[in-house]
């Protein structure tokens, strides 16, 4: 069951899955499409999943969902990440590789692989006042409030 993500209550589950580029607007379109399409005809073992989904900065997909109508399952889960799967195929990006970190450089959106941004940590090139994406927050009222923030604030500050 396709829901507005606003409407969403704070505590819905989310899963965060950040591209290696930028969407174009033409490609943001068919995502849109298919992610509304896919929504409408999530399940759990037959009953439907009240869900949501927002692109952010176009390169994150953010997935939510409340659990008080019907939680997920291990087949649920599944079938999102192979919808992900299908994702990262039709347009050649990564979405599922979590050893990269997105951060902000200005109001642009960078995106490294872990090992670089540790080294450019080493190097001083981010610091603790960088903001970076914490993809690892568990629910909305998380990603709200604990998403986008200071690496002092999140897992990236052991790194500095």
């Amino acid at each position: 069951m396709l829901v507005d993500f606003k409407e969403l209550p704070n505590s819905s589950r989310v899963w965060i899955y950040q591209c290696s580029r930028s969407f174009s607007e033409q490609e943001l379109e068919a995502i849109n499409k298919d992610f509304k399409t896919f929504i409408t005809d999530w399940t759990a073992h037959g009953s439907d999943l009240k869900a949501g989904f927002e692109i952010k900065y176009n390169r994150f997909i953010v997935l939510a969902l409340d659990q008080s109508l019907n939680a997920a399952t291990g087949c649920s889960i599944d079938a999102s990440v192979h919808f992900i799967m299908q994702l990262e195929k039709k347009y050649d990006v990564l979405l599922l590789d979590k050893m990269n970190v997105s951060y902000k450089q200005g109001e642009y959106v960078a995106y490294k692989p872990l090992i670089d941004f540790k080294k450019m940590a080493k190097n001083k090139a981010v610091s603790l006042k960088t903001i970076v994406f914490n993809n690892l927050v568990a629910n909305k009222g998380e990603y709200l409030e604990h998403w986008e923030v200071p690496a002092s604030e999140s897992w990236h500050s052991r790194f500095m």
